[in-house]
Protein backbone atom coordinates (compact mmCIF):
# COMPACT_ATOMS: atom_id res chain seq x y z
CA UNK A 1 0.00 0.00 0.00
CA UNK A 2 2.85 2.29 1.04
CA UNK A 3 4.66 2.27 -2.38
CA UNK A 4 1.57 2.92 -4.40
CA UNK A 5 0.22 5.91 -2.24
CA UNK A 6 3.89 7.29 -2.04
CA UNK A 7 4.51 6.49 -5.60
CA UNK A 8 6.53 9.82 -7.40
CA UNK A 9 5.98 10.64 -10.80
CA UNK A 10 9.49 11.41 -12.08
CA UNK A 11 10.01 15.42 -13.49
CA UNK A 12 10.67 14.36 -17.41
CA UNK A 13 7.53 11.93 -17.54
CA UNK A 14 5.95 15.15 -16.18
CA UNK A 15 7.16 17.07 -18.89
CA UNK A 16 6.88 14.58 -21.90
CA UNK A 17 2.52 14.58 -20.86
CA UNK A 18 2.44 18.14 -21.67
CA UNK A 19 3.82 17.54 -25.38
CA UNK A 20 0.95 14.76 -26.33
CA UNK A 21 -1.37 16.68 -28.82
CA UNK A 22 -4.53 16.29 -27.46
CA UNK A 23 -3.27 17.34 -23.89
CA UNK A 24 -1.11 20.04 -24.79
CA UNK A 25 -1.55 23.62 -23.70
CA UNK A 26 -0.36 26.73 -25.75
CA UNK A 27 2.64 28.09 -25.08
CA UNK A 28 2.23 32.21 -24.89
CA UNK A 29 3.17 33.68 -21.66
CA UNK A 30 6.13 35.83 -20.91
CA UNK A 31 7.87 37.38 -17.72
CA UNK A 32 5.69 40.12 -18.12
CA UNK A 33 1.92 38.55 -18.38
CA UNK A 34 3.47 36.51 -15.01
CA UNK A 35 4.20 39.80 -13.45
CA UNK A 36 1.32 40.95 -14.12
CA UNK A 37 -0.85 38.36 -13.77
CA UNK A 38 0.13 38.07 -9.99
CA UNK A 39 0.15 41.74 -9.45
CA UNK A 40 -3.52 41.25 -10.63
CA UNK A 41 -4.56 38.81 -8.20
CA UNK A 42 -2.57 40.04 -5.35
CA UNK A 43 -3.85 43.61 -4.78
CA UNK A 44 -7.59 43.64 -4.00
CA UNK A 45 -9.68 44.64 -1.50
CA UNK A 46 -7.06 44.51 0.81
CA UNK A 47 -4.97 47.44 -0.17
CA UNK A 48 -8.20 49.45 0.44
CA UNK A 49 -9.88 47.52 3.22
CA UNK A 50 -7.10 45.49 5.27
CA UNK A 51 -4.88 48.79 5.98
CA UNK A 52 -6.06 50.81 7.97
CA UNK A 53 -8.43 48.04 9.80
CA UNK A 54 -5.11 46.57 10.73
CA UNK A 55 -4.02 49.51 12.05
CA UNK A 56 -6.56 50.25 13.62
CA UNK A 57 -6.79 47.33 15.53
CA UNK A 58 -3.39 45.57 15.72
CA UNK A 59 -0.66 47.32 15.04
CA UNK A 60 -1.10 51.49 14.55
CA UNK A 61 0.80 53.24 11.96
CA UNK A 62 3.72 50.40 12.79
CA UNK A 63 1.58 48.59 10.60
CA UNK A 64 3.67 49.12 7.77
CA UNK A 65 6.19 47.20 9.32
CA UNK A 66 3.59 44.56 9.70
CA UNK A 67 3.19 44.63 5.84
CA UNK A 68 7.31 44.23 5.46
CA UNK A 69 7.34 41.02 8.03
CA UNK A 70 4.42 39.04 5.75
CA UNK A 71 6.32 40.19 2.46
CA UNK A 72 9.38 38.64 4.03
CA UNK A 73 7.54 35.32 5.03
CA UNK A 74 5.72 35.21 1.87
CA UNK A 75 9.22 35.78 0.06
CA UNK A 76 10.76 32.82 2.15
CA UNK A 77 7.85 30.49 0.03
CA UNK A 78 8.29 31.93 -3.43
CA UNK A 79 11.89 31.20 -3.23
CA UNK A 80 10.72 27.61 -3.01
CA UNK A 81 7.90 28.23 -5.76
CA UNK A 82 10.42 29.74 -8.26
CA UNK A 83 12.73 27.17 -8.06
CA UNK A 84 10.29 24.33 -8.58
CA UNK A 85 8.21 25.65 -11.13
CA UNK A 86 11.30 26.75 -13.13
CA UNK A 87 12.18 23.09 -12.98
CA UNK A 88 8.91 21.22 -13.38
CA UNK A 89 7.43 23.73 -15.68
CA UNK A 90 4.08 21.60 -15.70
CA UNK A 91 0.49 22.82 -15.07
CA UNK A 92 -0.32 22.59 -11.49
CA UNK A 93 1.19 24.26 -9.20
CA UNK A 94 1.56 22.87 -5.73
CA UNK A 95 0.34 19.46 -6.57
CA UNK A 96 2.85 18.63 -9.59
CA UNK A 97 5.31 19.68 -7.50
CA UNK A 98 4.26 17.42 -4.81
CA UNK A 99 3.43 14.19 -7.23
CA UNK A 100 7.58 14.73 -8.33
CA UNK A 101 9.06 14.86 -4.72
CA UNK A 102 6.30 13.67 -1.78
CA UNK A 103 4.16 10.83 -3.97
CA UNK A 104 0.84 10.36 -5.18
CA UNK A 105 -1.10 10.70 -1.72
CA UNK A 106 0.57 13.69 -0.69
CA UNK A 107 0.03 15.16 -4.25
CA UNK A 108 -3.51 14.10 -4.13
CA UNK A 109 -4.21 16.02 -0.89
CA UNK A 110 -2.82 19.01 -2.08
CA UNK A 111 -4.67 19.06 -5.46
CA UNK A 112 -7.63 18.49 -3.74
CA UNK A 113 -6.92 21.38 -0.97
CA UNK A 114 -5.98 24.18 -3.97
CA UNK A 115 -9.55 23.01 -5.80
CA UNK A 116 -11.31 24.45 -2.60
CA UNK A 117 -8.60 26.86 -1.97
CA UNK A 118 -9.02 28.11 -5.67
CA UNK A 119 -12.88 27.89 -5.89
CA UNK A 120 -14.11 29.55 -2.56
CA UNK A 121 -11.31 32.68 -3.35
CA UNK A 122 -13.33 32.90 -6.92
CA UNK A 123 -16.88 32.85 -5.34
CA UNK A 124 -15.50 35.16 -2.40
CA UNK A 125 -13.81 37.57 -4.77
CA UNK A 126 -16.84 37.70 -7.53
CA UNK A 127 -18.97 38.48 -3.53
CA UNK A 128 -16.79 41.08 -3.11
CA UNK A 129 -16.94 42.47 -6.61
CA UNK A 130 -20.59 42.66 -6.85
CA UNK A 131 -20.75 44.88 -3.41
CA UNK A 132 -18.61 47.27 -5.18
CA UNK A 133 -20.23 47.86 -8.48
CA UNK A 134 -23.85 47.74 -6.26
CA UNK A 135 -21.87 50.73 -4.39
CA UNK A 136 -21.16 52.36 -7.85
CA UNK A 137 -24.77 51.80 -8.96
CA UNK A 138 -26.57 53.41 -5.70
CA UNK A 139 -24.07 56.56 -6.25
CA UNK A 140 -25.53 56.69 -9.90
CA UNK A 141 -29.04 56.40 -8.40
CA UNK A 142 -29.29 52.98 -9.89
CA UNK A 143 -30.59 50.40 -6.71
CA UNK A 144 -30.20 46.86 -7.46
CA UNK A 145 -33.57 45.01 -6.67
CA UNK A 146 -33.19 43.00 -3.18
CA UNK A 147 -33.75 39.67 -4.47
CA UNK A 148 -31.26 40.43 -6.83
CA UNK A 149 -28.53 41.97 -5.06
CA UNK A 150 -26.74 39.49 -2.23
CA UNK A 151 -27.94 36.36 -0.73
CA UNK A 152 -26.36 37.80 2.48
CA UNK A 153 -29.39 39.34 4.65
CA UNK A 154 -31.92 38.18 1.81
CA UNK A 155 -35.41 36.86 2.37
CA UNK A 156 -36.63 33.64 1.85
CA UNK A 157 -34.96 34.14 -2.26
CA UNK A 158 -31.49 35.75 -2.54
CA UNK A 159 -29.41 35.34 -5.87
CA UNK A 160 -26.55 37.69 -6.21
CA UNK A 161 -26.44 37.54 -10.17
CA UNK A 162 -23.97 39.94 -10.53
CA UNK A 163 -21.65 38.24 -9.13
CA UNK A 164 -23.02 34.37 -11.04
CA UNK A 165 -22.42 36.86 -14.41
CA UNK A 166 -19.14 37.94 -13.57
CA UNK A 167 -17.70 34.36 -13.06
CA UNK A 168 -19.65 33.55 -16.42
CA UNK A 169 -18.10 36.36 -18.58
CA UNK A 170 -14.72 35.47 -16.92
CA UNK A 171 -14.99 31.99 -18.08
CA UNK A 172 -15.83 32.56 -21.40
CA UNK A 173 -12.55 34.71 -21.63
CA UNK A 174 -10.11 31.97 -20.28
CA UNK A 175 -11.84 29.23 -22.40
CA UNK A 176 -10.91 31.85 -25.35
CA UNK A 177 -7.33 31.80 -24.87
CA UNK A 178 -4.43 32.50 -22.63
CA UNK A 179 -3.52 35.35 -24.34
CA UNK A 180 -6.73 37.02 -24.34
CA UNK A 181 -6.63 36.90 -20.55
CA UNK A 182 -3.33 38.17 -20.65
CA UNK A 183 -4.69 41.40 -22.53
CA UNK A 184 -7.67 41.72 -20.31
CA UNK A 185 -5.50 41.10 -17.31
CA UNK A 186 -2.76 44.12 -18.17
CA UNK A 187 -5.34 46.57 -18.90
CA UNK A 188 -7.41 45.81 -16.06
CA UNK A 189 -4.09 45.98 -14.03
CA UNK A 190 -2.72 49.34 -15.73
CA UNK A 191 -6.05 51.02 -14.44
CA UNK A 192 -5.86 49.33 -10.86
CA UNK A 193 -2.36 50.17 -10.49
CA UNK A 194 -2.93 53.77 -11.32
CA UNK A 195 -5.81 53.89 -8.71
CA UNK A 196 -3.54 53.01 -6.27
CA UNK A 197 -1.03 55.00 -7.22
CA UNK A 198 -2.87 58.38 -7.61
CA UNK A 199 -4.29 57.71 -4.04
CA UNK A 200 -0.59 57.36 -2.66
CA UNK A 201 0.60 60.54 -4.21
CA UNK A 202 -2.84 62.75 -3.33
CA UNK A 203 -3.18 61.18 0.16
CA UNK A 204 0.70 62.30 0.91
CA UNK A 205 -0.53 65.60 0.41
CA UNK A 206 -2.70 64.96 3.37
CA UNK A 207 -0.51 63.83 5.69
CA UNK A 208 0.35 64.79 9.33
CA UNK A 209 3.19 63.86 11.29
CA UNK A 210 1.37 63.87 14.84
CA UNK A 211 -0.50 61.12 13.58
CA UNK A 212 2.48 58.86 13.57
CA UNK A 213 2.86 59.93 17.16
CA UNK A 214 3.34 57.23 18.49
CA UNK A 215 4.58 54.98 15.57
CA UNK A 216 4.64 52.09 17.80
CA UNK A 217 1.51 52.38 20.76
CA UNK A 218 1.82 50.14 23.95
CA UNK A 219 1.33 47.00 24.28
CA UNK A 220 -2.54 45.90 24.55
CA UNK A 221 -3.02 41.96 26.05
CA UNK A 222 -5.76 40.18 24.38
CA UNK A 223 -8.13 37.64 26.22
CA UNK A 224 -7.60 34.07 25.75
CA UNK A 225 -10.73 33.12 23.73
CA UNK A 226 -12.36 29.06 24.48
CA UNK A 227 -14.56 28.47 21.80
CA UNK A 228 -14.05 27.36 17.96
CA UNK A 229 -13.98 30.71 16.95
CA UNK A 230 -11.01 31.44 18.91
CA UNK A 231 -7.11 30.36 17.03
CA UNK A 232 -5.96 26.99 17.47
CA UNK A 233 -2.91 28.27 19.76
CA UNK A 234 -5.28 29.95 22.14
CA UNK A 235 -7.26 26.72 22.41
CA UNK A 236 -3.62 24.76 22.64
CA UNK A 237 -1.72 26.49 25.17
CA UNK A 238 -3.81 28.81 26.71
CA UNK A 239 -1.64 31.59 24.39
CA UNK A 240 -3.29 34.80 23.08
CA UNK A 241 -1.67 37.52 20.91
CA UNK A 242 -1.69 40.66 21.94
CA UNK A 243 -2.20 44.20 19.96
CA UNK A 244 0.02 46.93 19.50
CA UNK A 245 3.75 47.33 20.96
CA UNK A 246 6.30 45.05 18.65
CA UNK A 247 4.79 41.56 19.46
CA UNK A 248 1.59 43.59 18.12
CA UNK A 249 3.48 44.11 14.65
CA UNK A 250 3.82 40.23 14.12
CA UNK A 251 -0.34 40.25 15.24
CA UNK A 252 -0.85 42.51 12.25
CA UNK A 253 1.85 40.39 9.99
CA UNK A 254 -0.04 37.17 10.66
CA UNK A 255 -3.57 39.19 9.19
CA UNK A 256 -1.93 41.22 6.85
CA UNK A 257 -0.38 37.77 5.66
CA UNK A 258 -3.66 37.24 3.57
CA UNK A 259 -3.09 40.37 1.38
CA UNK A 260 -0.57 38.67 -0.24
CA UNK A 261 -2.12 35.44 -1.31
CA UNK A 262 -2.13 34.58 -5.01
CA UNK A 263 1.35 34.78 -6.01
CA UNK A 264 1.54 31.40 -5.28
CA UNK A 265 -1.34 30.97 -8.63
CA UNK A 266 1.44 32.48 -10.94
CA UNK A 267 3.12 28.97 -10.66
CA UNK A 268 0.06 27.20 -12.34
CA UNK A 269 0.44 28.83 -15.56
CA UNK A 270 4.11 26.91 -15.83
CA UNK A 271 2.91 25.23 -18.59
CA UNK A 272 1.64 28.01 -20.97
CA UNK A 273 4.78 29.65 -20.63
CA UNK A 274 7.00 30.64 -23.40
CA UNK A 275 10.44 30.50 -21.23
CA UNK A 276 9.84 29.01 -17.93
CA UNK A 277 12.88 28.76 -16.86
CA UNK A 278 14.21 32.02 -16.98
CA UNK A 279 10.79 33.66 -16.52
CA UNK A 280 8.87 31.90 -13.54
CA UNK A 281 11.13 33.38 -10.99
CA UNK A 282 10.69 36.36 -12.61
CA UNK A 283 7.23 36.77 -12.33
CA UNK A 284 6.99 35.20 -9.16
CA UNK A 285 9.35 37.15 -6.94
CA UNK A 286 8.53 40.33 -9.19
CA UNK A 287 4.67 40.38 -8.42
CA UNK A 288 5.62 39.88 -5.03
CA UNK A 289 8.00 43.03 -4.47
CA UNK A 290 5.58 45.30 -6.34
CA UNK A 291 2.59 44.39 -4.20
CA UNK A 292 5.00 44.46 -0.94
CA UNK A 293 5.87 48.07 -1.93
CA UNK A 294 2.43 49.29 -3.13
CA UNK A 295 1.15 47.99 0.18
CA UNK A 296 3.89 49.55 2.70
CA UNK A 297 3.25 52.86 0.94
CA UNK A 298 -0.86 52.62 1.13
CA UNK A 299 -0.26 51.77 4.88
CA UNK A 300 1.75 54.52 5.55
CA UNK A 301 -0.40 57.27 3.65
CA UNK A 302 -3.64 55.83 5.42
CA UNK A 303 -2.00 56.38 9.19
CA UNK A 304 -0.51 59.69 8.53
CA UNK A 305 -3.95 60.82 6.73
CA UNK A 306 -5.98 60.09 10.24
CA UNK A 307 -4.92 58.84 13.26
CA UNK A 308 -4.93 55.34 13.56
CA UNK A 309 -7.38 55.36 16.24
CA UNK A 310 -10.06 56.91 14.21
CA UNK A 311 -9.57 54.89 11.30
CA UNK A 312 -12.55 52.92 9.95
CA UNK A 313 -13.01 49.50 9.44
CA UNK A 314 -15.26 49.79 6.58
CA UNK A 315 -13.51 51.86 4.64
CA UNK A 316 -10.69 53.03 6.30
CA UNK A 317 -8.55 54.31 2.82
CA UNK A 318 -12.15 56.05 1.43
CA UNK A 319 -13.22 57.34 5.02
CA UNK A 320 -9.80 59.30 5.58
CA UNK A 321 -10.18 61.35 2.44
CA UNK A 322 -13.76 62.18 3.28
CA UNK A 323 -12.24 63.34 7.17
CA UNK A 324 -9.76 65.51 5.15
CA UNK A 325 -12.20 66.98 3.22
CA UNK A 326 -12.21 65.32 -0.23
CA UNK A 327 -14.92 62.64 -0.66
CA UNK A 328 -14.91 62.62 -3.86
CA UNK A 329 -11.92 59.67 -3.94
CA UNK A 330 -14.36 57.69 -1.77
CA UNK A 331 -16.12 57.09 -4.97
CA UNK A 332 -12.53 57.02 -7.21
CA UNK A 333 -11.37 54.11 -4.64
CA UNK A 334 -14.57 52.07 -4.51
CA UNK A 335 -13.95 52.01 -9.09
CA UNK A 336 -10.42 50.91 -8.38
CA UNK A 337 -11.62 48.40 -6.11
CA UNK A 338 -14.49 47.12 -8.82
CA UNK A 339 -12.08 46.99 -11.53
CA UNK A 340 -9.38 45.35 -9.37
CA UNK A 341 -11.75 42.16 -8.51
CA UNK A 342 -12.16 41.49 -11.88
CA UNK A 343 -8.54 40.18 -12.37
CA UNK A 344 -8.60 39.05 -9.11
CA UNK A 345 -11.47 36.53 -9.83
CA UNK A 346 -10.24 35.37 -12.98
CA UNK A 347 -6.46 34.68 -12.28
CA UNK A 348 -8.41 32.09 -9.33
CA UNK A 349 -10.37 30.60 -11.69
CA UNK A 350 -7.69 29.81 -14.05
CA UNK A 351 -5.59 28.80 -11.17
CA UNK A 352 -8.61 25.77 -10.09
CA UNK A 353 -8.86 24.98 -13.42
CA UNK A 354 -5.22 24.35 -14.42
CA UNK A 355 -4.88 21.97 -11.02
CA UNK A 356 -7.69 20.33 -12.02
CA UNK A 357 -6.71 19.72 -15.88
CA UNK A 358 -3.39 18.05 -14.33
CA UNK A 359 -4.54 15.70 -11.70
CA UNK A 360 -7.27 14.85 -14.89
CA UNK A 361 -3.90 14.31 -17.11
CA UNK A 362 -2.63 12.15 -14.49
CA UNK A 363 -5.97 9.68 -13.94
CA UNK A 364 -6.53 10.96 -10.48
CA UNK A 365 -9.74 12.51 -11.96
CA UNK A 366 -11.53 11.62 -15.05
CA UNK A 367 -9.52 11.91 -18.16
CA UNK A 368 -12.46 13.35 -20.24
CA UNK A 369 -11.52 17.03 -18.63
CA UNK A 370 -7.66 16.53 -20.07
CA UNK A 371 -8.71 17.25 -23.39
CA UNK A 372 -7.84 20.91 -24.84
CA UNK A 373 -9.97 22.39 -26.74
CA UNK A 374 -8.75 22.29 -30.93
CA UNK A 375 -8.52 25.74 -31.41
CA UNK A 376 -8.09 27.35 -28.59
CA UNK A 377 -5.87 25.25 -26.84
CA UNK A 378 -7.06 25.33 -23.42
CA UNK A 379 -8.74 23.62 -20.93
CA UNK A 380 -12.27 23.98 -21.79
CA UNK A 381 -13.96 21.38 -20.32
CA UNK A 382 -12.76 21.88 -16.61
CA UNK A 383 -13.07 25.55 -17.36
CA UNK A 384 -16.67 25.52 -18.32
CA UNK A 385 -17.42 23.05 -15.73
CA UNK A 386 -15.97 24.58 -12.78
CA UNK A 387 -17.29 28.31 -13.70
CA UNK A 388 -20.78 26.81 -14.05
CA UNK A 389 -20.57 25.51 -10.32
CA UNK A 390 -18.27 28.91 -8.83
CA UNK A 391 -21.11 30.97 -10.62
CA UNK A 392 -23.75 28.73 -8.73
CA UNK A 393 -22.25 29.13 -5.56
CA UNK A 394 -21.13 33.11 -5.45
CA UNK A 395 -24.97 33.38 -6.60
CA UNK A 396 -26.64 31.50 -3.79
CA UNK A 397 -24.08 30.96 -0.93
CA UNK A 398 -23.30 33.21 1.67
CA UNK A 399 -19.88 32.90 1.62
CA UNK A 400 -18.50 35.28 4.67
CA UNK A 401 -17.34 31.73 7.24
CA UNK A 402 -16.37 30.05 4.64
CA UNK A 403 -13.46 32.95 3.38
CA UNK A 404 -10.74 31.86 5.88
CA UNK A 405 -10.46 28.55 4.37
CA UNK A 406 -9.16 29.93 1.50
CA UNK A 407 -6.13 31.04 3.93
CA UNK A 408 -5.51 27.45 5.48
CA UNK A 409 -5.57 25.81 1.94
CA UNK A 410 -2.76 28.36 0.85
CA UNK A 411 -0.34 28.28 3.78
CA UNK A 412 -0.84 24.38 3.70
CA UNK A 413 0.73 24.34 -0.23
CA UNK A 414 3.31 26.37 0.93
CA UNK A 415 4.20 24.07 3.54
CA UNK A 416 4.34 21.04 1.29
CA UNK A 417 6.22 23.23 -1.60
CA UNK A 418 8.98 24.12 1.14
CA UNK A 419 8.89 20.22 2.07
CA UNK A 420 9.08 19.35 -1.63
CA UNK A 421 12.15 21.57 -2.53
CA UNK A 422 14.61 20.06 0.35
CA UNK A 423 12.88 16.06 -0.13
CA UNK A 424 13.65 17.03 -4.61
CA UNK A 425 17.48 18.42 -3.82
CA UNK A 426 18.32 15.06 -2.25
CA UNK A 427 16.43 12.48 -4.40
CA UNK A 428 17.06 14.37 -7.78
CA UNK A 429 20.40 16.60 -7.29
CA UNK A 430 20.73 15.63 -11.01
CA UNK A 431 17.91 17.78 -12.81
CA UNK A 432 18.67 21.11 -13.93
CA UNK A 433 17.51 23.68 -11.72
CA UNK A 434 17.20 27.25 -13.58
CA UNK A 435 16.82 28.51 -10.54
CA UNK A 436 18.10 27.58 -7.05
CA UNK A 437 16.53 28.51 -3.66
CA UNK A 438 19.45 30.20 -1.96
CA UNK A 439 20.48 28.20 1.20
CA UNK A 440 19.12 25.15 0.83
CA UNK A 441 17.56 23.74 3.53
CA UNK A 442 17.20 26.68 5.51
CA UNK A 443 14.86 28.66 3.93
CA UNK A 444 12.72 25.92 3.12
CA UNK A 445 12.44 25.10 6.64
CA UNK A 446 11.77 29.24 7.79
CA UNK A 447 8.78 29.07 5.05
CA UNK A 448 7.76 25.91 6.49
CA UNK A 449 7.86 27.52 10.33
CA UNK A 450 6.44 30.67 9.08
CA UNK A 451 3.65 29.00 7.39
CA UNK A 452 2.69 26.80 10.25
CA UNK A 453 2.70 30.09 12.61
CA UNK A 454 0.17 31.34 10.91
CA UNK A 455 -1.93 27.87 10.43
CA UNK A 456 -2.19 27.53 14.04
CA UNK A 457 -3.28 31.68 14.76
CA UNK A 458 -6.64 30.71 12.44
CA UNK A 459 -9.56 29.94 13.91
CA UNK A 460 -10.45 26.27 15.38
CA UNK A 461 -13.65 25.97 13.26
CA UNK A 462 -11.51 26.75 9.84
CA UNK A 463 -8.84 23.70 10.58
CA UNK A 464 -12.21 21.90 11.36
CA UNK A 465 -14.24 22.69 7.96
CA UNK A 466 -10.77 21.86 6.27
CA UNK A 467 -10.36 18.80 8.19
CA UNK A 468 -13.45 17.40 6.58
CA UNK A 469 -12.84 18.45 3.34
CA UNK A 470 -9.94 16.89 3.61
CA UNK A 471 -11.36 13.39 4.65
CA UNK A 472 -13.79 13.93 1.50
CA UNK A 473 -11.22 14.13 -0.29
CA UNK A 474 -9.37 10.42 1.07
CA UNK A 475 -12.38 8.88 0.36
CA UNK A 476 -12.07 10.41 -3.81
CA UNK A 477 -8.98 9.18 -4.03
CA UNK A 478 -9.36 5.42 -2.51
CA UNK A 479 -12.31 5.01 -4.35
CA UNK A 480 -11.46 6.44 -7.87
CA UNK A 481 -7.75 8.41 -8.14
CA UNK A 482 -5.91 5.19 -6.62
CA UNK A 483 -7.08 2.99 -9.13
CA UNK A 484 -7.37 5.24 -12.05
CA UNK A 485 -3.67 6.54 -12.22
CA UNK A 486 -1.78 6.56 -14.88
CA UNK A 487 1.11 6.38 -13.47
CA UNK A 488 -0.11 3.39 -11.43
CA UNK A 489 -1.31 1.78 -14.75
CA UNK A 490 2.43 2.45 -16.10
CA UNK A 491 4.01 0.54 -12.95
CA UNK A 492 1.39 -2.15 -13.61
CA UNK A 493 2.46 -2.67 -17.58
CA UNK A 494 5.70 -2.71 -16.86
CA UNK A 495 5.99 -5.40 -14.25
CA UNK A 496 3.95 -7.42 -16.27
CA UNK A 497 5.88 -6.84 -19.20
CA UNK A 498 8.99 -8.05 -16.76
CA UNK A 499 7.27 -10.73 -15.12
CA UNK A 500 5.71 -12.57 -18.47
CA UNK A 501 8.10 -14.85 -19.65
CA UNK A 502 9.71 -14.29 -23.29
CA UNK A 503 7.74 -16.81 -25.42
CA UNK A 504 10.46 -19.13 -26.80
CA UNK A 505 10.83 -19.98 -23.03
CA UNK A 506 7.45 -20.75 -22.60
CA UNK A 507 7.41 -23.17 -25.03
Amino acid sequence: MANTIFRTKKVEQSILDTEEPEHALKKSLSALDLTVFGVGVIIGTGIFVLTGTVAKNNAGPAVALAFVAAGVACALAALCYAEFASTVPVAGSAYTFSYASLGELPAWIIGWDLVLEFALGTAVVAVGWSGYVQSLMDNAGWEMPAELGSREGAGEFGFDILAFALVLVLTGILVLGMKLSARITSLVVAIKVTVVLTVIIAGAFFIESDNYDPFIPKTQTVEAGESLQAPLIQLMFGWAPSNFGVMGIFTAASVVFFAFIGFDVVATAAEETRNPQRDMPRGIIGSLLICTALYVAVSIVVTGMQHYSELSVDAPLADAFKATGHPWFAGFISFGAAVGLTTVCMILLLGQTRVFFAMSRDGLLPRFFSHVHPRFKTPHRPTILLGVIIAILAGFTPLTELAALVNIGTLFAFVVVSIGVIILRKTRPDLHRAFRTPWVPVIPILSVCASLWLMINLPAETWVRFAIWMVVGFFVYFLYGQSHSRLGRHEETTVGQVMKPPRGDAE
